[in-house]
């Protein structure tokens, strides 16, 4: 059975392929829900309306949890609200970043 923790460690395996850092420490991963142990549904945004990289982002999230054990559905919303903002990354990873973001 997947966690919303074991999901999300998953996920770090995508990188944005602009800025080089995983989806999750960018703050795009907004929710995991495990509506049941079939289902694993995600809220992903971008950090813009315009992001070149949005389509790769959206089907490597899918490929992720199609890869998960036990094959669950899975269903990815593409979400606008709240907006991004450069609050959302990692602090960890944020100065880093900054710079090209």
């Amino acid at each position: 059975m997947h966690t919303t923790e074991s999901v999300r460690e998953a996920l770090k395996q995508i990188k944005d392929p602009e800025l080089n850092c995983d989806i999750v420490s960018l703050g795009l991963v907004y929710a995991i829900r495990l509506p049941d142990a079939k289902h694993v549904e995600i809220d992903v945004t971008f950090t813009s309306m315009g992001c070149p990289a949005g389509p790769y982002i959206l089907s490597e999230v899918q490929r992720v949890i199609d890869e998960l054990e036990g094959s669950p559905e899975g269903t990815v919303h593409l979400v606008w609200e709240p907006a991004w903002t450069k609050d959302r990354v990692d602090p960890l990873v944020r100065e880093e970043l900054m710079e090209g973001i």
